[in-house]
């Protein structure tokens, strides 16, 4: 079964962690207030309870061409835990499997500029650096 389809303009934000539903509002609340137009397409199904990323990556090459999207942003125990929400942003498409952590904050110049091809994902995971999170381009 193919991941759920992000709404236009959007990327998918998917709940993998389903330990914290307070966690898990908050984190939405904190993708709708980050930005005047929605960016994110949560999904909260507990198939994905515990999903890793090769489970993700193999259900995704399982689906129709028109059906595959290129990169998903796991709510992960990390990203509930944590008052700055770093999704784990996950390439599905390029060099699938590749990652990197982004704080709420930068997720929606992320999510705005994958969704319209303006730059692509390994641009944001280089400027990542070695702490592996996203903290704009120059700051880490």
């Amino acid at each position: 079964m193919p991941l759920p389809q992000p709404h236009d303009l959007t990327t998918l934000v998917l709940r993998t962690d389903f330990g914290d539903d307070a966690a898990w509002e908050a984190l939405c609340a904190a993708l709708d207030g980050a930005d005047a137009y929605p960016c994110a397409t949560p999904v909260s199904d507990p198939r994905f309870a515990g999903a890793g990323i090769q489970a993700l990556l193999a259900e995704e090459s399982a689906a129709g061409e028109d059906e595959r999207i290129c990169e998903v942003f796991l709510a992960d125990a990390t990203a509930l835990a944590g008052p700055e929400h770093p999704l784990l942003a996950v390439d599905l498409f390029t060099e699938p499997g590749r990652t990197f952590r982004v704080p709420v904050r930068w997720y929606p110049e992320i999510s705005a500029n994958l969704s319209i091809a303006n730059m692509d994902f390994a641009e944001y995971a280089d400027a990542a650096g070695p702490s592996g999170t996203f903290r704009g381009f120059g700051d880490d």
